[in-house]
C-alpha cells in the first residue's frame, strides 16, 4: 500500500510540474494587426506553448519581447517563403527580439535589419538558438545593429545552425555566461564573426567564419560582473578570408581588431585552438595578446595564460598585417609575417608547424610602438586537454 501511495504522490508532482494544457498559438503575417497579434501571442503564451509563426513577412516598427519560461517560437523557414521579421522600419534603437525567460527554443525564422541587436537573451538559462538567420541586408555598415545572436548572463547556451551577416560588433556573441556550445553556424561580413567574452566553459566548433574583420574572438574584459574567462575550445572551424575592413563604431573594443584576423585570444586562460582550417587571413591566422588598454580594475587579469594552438591546417596568412607597423615588419620579412602572432605577454604553446612572430612586449603597459618583433618557438608540454561541454539532454533533444 505504501508503494501505491508514493507512486500516486510522484505522479501528482509530475503532473503539477508539467504544462496542464500546452498549446500551439498560430500567428499569421497577414492583416493590418499582424504586428500586434505577434506581440500579443508572446505575452499570452504559457509554459509549454509553441508560438508558431506562419510564412510571410512582418514589417515591424517596434521590438518584441518574451518573458515566459519554456516557450518555443518556431517559424516556417529562414529564407524566401519562410517567417521573416523585418525591422527595417523600426522606430527605437532596441533589439528585434528580447528573451528574459528560461528553457526557450527559438527556431526556423529570420530577423532582418534591426536598429539594435538582432536577437538578445539576458539571464535566460538553457536557451536554444536553432536554424535562425539574422542579417543586415545592405551588408557591412557602421549603422547596423551591434550583435546578431546575443545571449548574456546565462547558464547553458546552445547556438546551432544559425547564419549572421552584417553585425557592426559581433555576429554571434556570448557574454558573461557558462556552459556554452556554438556549432554548425555561419558568420560572415561582421566585424567579429563569433565572440566569446568573459565566459566560462565553451565549445566553438564546426562553424564557418569568413569575410569578417576577425573570425573568432575569445576575450576577457575588465569592469564586468563576470571576469576571468577560461576553458574555451575552438576547434574544427573553417576560418578564412577575414578581409572586411573594420566598420565598428569608434570606441567599441572590437574597433581595434585588425582586418585579416583569424582567431584572436585576448586575456583568457585555458584556451585550446585545434583542428581548424585557416586560409587567407591577411594579418594572422591566430593572434594571442594581452589587454593593452587603460583600466583600473584591481581584480582584472590582463594576460593570456595556458593558450594551446595545435593540429591546425594553415593556408596563406600574414600578407597584409593591419596593425601599426605591420606592413613594415612584413616587408622586412620578405612580404609576410608568420601565421601566428603573439604580442609577448603571458604564455602560450604553439605546436603547429608554422612560424610564430613575437612583438616582444611582455608588459601590457608598454606601448606597441616599442615592439621588438622577432620569430620565436613556443614549444612545451600542454596542460591536460579540456573536457567537452555537455549540455542538458533536454536542450539537445530540441534540435534533433
Amino acid at each position: 500500500m505504501r508503494f501505491h501511495v508514493l507512486s500516486l504522490a510522484a505522479a501528482m508532482v509530475a503532473v503539477a510540474a508539467s504544462p496542464a494544457a500546452a498549446k500551439t498559438i498560430n500567428v499569421s503575417a497577414e492583416g493590418a494587426d499582424a504586428n500586434e497579434k505577434l506581440q500579443e501571442a508572446l505575452i499570452l503564451a504559457e509554459p509549454g506553448d509553441v508560438v508558431q509563426l506562419g510564412a510571410g513577412t512582418w514589417k515591424l516598427t517596434d521590438g518584441l519581447s518574451l518573458d515566459i519560461d519554456n516557450v518555443t517560437v518556431r517559424g516556417a523557414g529562414t529564407g524566401e517563403g519562410g517567417s521573416i521579421l523585418d525591422f527595417s522600419g523600426q522606430q527605437g534603437a532596441g533589439e528585434g527580439l528580447l528573451v528574459t525567460s528560461d528553457d526557450v527554443l527559438l527556431t526556423n525564422f529570420a530577423v532582418l535589419n534591426t536598429r539594435g541587436d538582432g536577437i538578445k537573451s539576458k539571464g535566460a538559462d538553457r536557451i536554444v538558438y536553432n536554424e535562425l538567420r539574422v542579417e543586415w541586408t545592405a551588408g557591412p555598415k557602421e549603422t547596423n545593429g551591434a550583435y546578431g545572436i546575443y545571449p548574456v548572463e546565462s547558464q547553458d547556451v546552445l547556438i546551432d545552425s544559425v547564419y549572421v551577416r552584417g553585425a557592426s560588433d559581433a555576429g554571434i556573441y556570448v557574454g558573461q555566461s557558462r556552459n556554452i556550445v556554438v556549432r554548425d553556424s555561419i558568420a560572415t561580413e561582421n566585424v567579429a564573426g563569433i565572440e566569446i567574452e568573459n565566459c566560462f566553459d565553451a565549445d566553438v566548433h564546426d562553424n564557418i567564419a569568413n569575410k569578417n574583420t576577425g573570425g573568432i574572438l575569445v576575450f576577457d574584459l575588465p569592469n564586468l560582473p563576470q571576469q576571468g574567462g577560461h576553458n574555451v575550445r575552438v576547434f574544427d572551424n573553417v576560418v578564412s578570408d577575414n578581409s572586411t575592413p573594420n566598420f565598428a563604431p569608434k570606441g567599441n573594443i572590437v574597433a581595434s581588431v585588425p582586418t585579416g584576423t583569424g582567431v584572436l585570444v585576448m586575456a583568457n586562460r585555458n584556451v585550446e585552438v585545434f583542428d581548424n582550417v585557416f586560409e587567407d587571413n591577411g594579418t594572422a591566422n591566430v593572434m594571442i595578446v594581452g589587454y593593452r588598454y587603460d583600466q583600473k580594475d584591481p581584480k582584472y587579469q590582463p594576460l593570456p595564460r595556458q593558450i594551446v594552438v595545435r593540429d591546425n591546417a594553415h593556408g596563406k596568412a600574414g600578407f597584409a598585417p593591419a596593425f601599426p607597423g605591420g606592413a613594415e615588419i612584413a616587408a622586412a620579412m620578405g612580404g609576410a609575417i608568420p601565421p601566428v602572432l603573439w604580442d609577448g605577454a603571458g604564455d602560450a604553446i604553439v605546436l603547429d608547424d608554422v612560424g610564430v612572430l613575437s612583438l616582444g612586449l611582455p608588459d601590457v603597459t608598454t606601448p606597441q610602438s616599442e615592439a621588438k618583433p622577432v620569430p620565436v618557438k613556443l614549444g612545451g608540454t600542454p596542460p591536460p586537454a579540456l573536457p567537452a561541454i555537455v549540455l542538458p539532454e533536454g536542450m539537445e533533444a530540441k534540435v534533433q
